[in-house]
């Protein structure tokens, strides 16, 4: 049976990866081992970014603020080499996690209050918004529409 660390490591990824899908975004995996966990294709600018994904602790010794931790295994923080921006997944128990992405600024820790968090880093909701793929073609109405322009 799985560690909860790994099962809570891997919910927060897939939880990140619902996220981005529900917000426009296009998710490549990688199939060998990576610094990043999420490749990702950018909406509006089409640009492909690497991603890590952490999982936010409420810190209760220190007032409820959340951290995320954002260092590899060898204790260093990730450096723009590594991953362009960091995505939190707060899961508190028995709650619908919130999802929060910021800019990596190659920082060991990165703090936000509660009430601060949605101000400090950008929320991602997990709701499906299927009104952002309306207005994309599918690739058969592209191929359609190549091969009409072609035909013209």
């Amino acid at each position: 049976m799985a560690h909860i660390s790994e099962v809570t490591g891997v919910y927060s990824e897939l939880v990140a990866q619902v996220a981005l899908l529900a917000n426009g975004w296009r998710i490549h995996e990688s199939k060998t081992a990576e610094a990043y966990d999420i490749l990702a294709t950018d909406p509006v600018s089409g640009e492909h970014v690497k991603i890590q994904v952490k999982t936010i602790r409420q810190r209760m010794d220190r007032g409820g603020d959340l951290v995320v931790y954002a260092k590899k295994g060898n204790g260093t923080a990730y450096d723009r080499a590594d991953a362009d921006y960091i995505i939190g997944v707060w899961a508190a128990e028995g709650e619908i996690p919130r999802v929060f992405m910021f800019e990596n600024r190659m920082l060991g820790e990165y703090w936000a209050s509660e009430a601060t968090a949605a101000e400090r880093w950008v929320e991602l909701p997990i709701a499906l918004d299927r009104g952002i793929y309306a207005s994309e073609p599918n690739d058969a109405e592209a191929v359609a529409e190549v091969v009409l322009e072609a035909a013209a």
